[in-house]
């Protein structure tokens, strides 16, 4: 493909931590949590804080991303684990799906050190816009259905596999652009933008966002831009990026956490008539030419250009349903082998019925699998890099 892949717009280093049920019995019990404490939304300051929020967030069986005091308080946390050091941030996540898949991209980064140097495959370049090293870790706690925590007055027991990041990240907050992001735009076929969720500094935001667009003013005028959106430190600060960026935006995707979380209510994912409810009323608030919506279940988009994006879409989910199956060292091979196998009957109800009632959107149903020990990390990173993968693949075959 002669047409470059930019993805930005901040990686991270990521500590995975490897779930086991007995460290955190015993965290629990040496910091005496009791099950009314359980809160997701307070303010996350040492090693019982964070306890705290990843014990609530495992009792709801939710993902979600929050905000720490201090690398300190993650380094502190993650030593009484087993973890391993990835490398994250939606733009990198996407690319290393995109080079499994044969297809190279160019990074936009914003922190470097040498994890980075070591983990990023030689398929996928990079500009920076950092002077010196730092390393500011990313906590990730995945963990599974029936997860199982003994507390002193009752027991925590997760009714869902999902995952959870933990950050203080200084370099992503000032999302610093590299003086080559214009120049790496020239030639770009797509362009992915994410990572202003943790930016919580808003005339700093409002300052990147005019960089954005100017550099932007360097994309041929064919080509795709995708901006993913995620758990924002600060949630009127979502606003604030789609008033500057949403008329540039080709696809505007988010998971199924973070519509709740904009509706302000739970959906029932499989009940046509709260799906419809809901997507029409995302659309509302995110006018989008394609809003696209990825769940567990499907992933539907919504809009007046959603029909163009089919192929990319179920490129997306069949990506997303590999890496939930064999986790980070996907293989083509392996994305096929999971297009023979099932889809989610609820889901491929839930998309007829949608199709049939709004004429402005289209779906696919996600794979039901049935794993052992299932990946949940970067689930969405993985969805977009599929996504995108499936939108180079439309282009040539035209």
């Amino acid at each position: 493909m002669d047409r470059t892949l930019v993805l930005g717009l901040g990686g991270t280093v990521d500590y995975e931590l490897r779930w086991d049920s007995s460290v955190f019995d015993r965290l629990a019990h040496a910091h005496g949590v009791r099950r009314h404490e359980l809160t997701t939304t307070a303010p996350i300051t040492d090693e019982r804080s964070l306890l705290v929020a990843v014990l609530a967030f495992v009792a709801s069986g939710t993902g979600a991303e929050r905000f720490v005091a201090s690398s300190e308080v993650i380094e502190e946390f993650v030593s009484h684990f087993e973890f391993a050091i990835t490398l994250g941030g939606t733009g990198v996540r996407a690319g290393l799906v995109l080079d499994a898949l044969g297809i190279p991209s160019v990074q936009h980064l914003v922190s470097i050190d040498d994890n980075v140097r070591r983990l990023l495959p030689a398929g996928i370049s990079y500009v920076c816009s950092a002077t010196e090293d730092t390393l500011d870790p990313h906590l990730i706690v995945q963990y599974p259905v029936g997860a199982h925590v003994r507390l002193t007055d009752g027991d925590v027991l997760s009714p869902a596999p999902n995952r959870l990041i933990f950050a203080n990240d200084p370099p992503n907050r000032r999302m610093l652009l590299s003086a080559d992001l214009p120049a790496s735009l020239s030639d770009a076929g797509v362009f992915l933008v994410s990572g202003f969720n943790t930016m919580q500094d808003h005339d700093l935001l409002e300052q990147r966002l005019i960089e954005v667009q100017r550099a932007m003013q360097s994309l041929p005028g064919d080509a795709l831009v995708y901006y993913e959106d995620a758990g924002f430190y600060t949630r009127g600060f979502a606003e604030t990026v789609r008033a500057r960026l949403l008329p540039q935006i080709d696809v505007y995707g988010m998971n199924e956490d973070e519509l709740q979380e904009y509706l302000g209510r739970s959906v029932n994912l499989l009940d046509p008539s709260d799906v419809i409810r809901a997507l029409r009323e995302a659309h509302m608030i995110i006018p989008a030419r394609a809003l696209v919506v990825h769940t567990r279940h499907w992933a539907i988009a919504v809009g007046p250009d959603a029909a163009r994006h089919r192929a990319a879409l179920d490129s997306a989910v069949l990506v997303a349903a590999t890496r939930y199956r064999v986790g980070d060292g996907l293989t083509a091979a392996d994305v096929d082998d999971t297009a023979d196998m099932p889809r989610h009957g609820g889901g491929e109800a839930l998309v007829s019925a949608i199709e049939a009632a709004l004429p402005d959107c289209v779906g696919v149903a996600a794979f039901s699998l049935d794993v052992p020990t299932p990946t949940t990390v970067g689930l969405g990173d993985t969805f977009v890099g599929g996504f995108l993968a499936g939108a180079v693949r439309s282009k040539e075959t035209v």
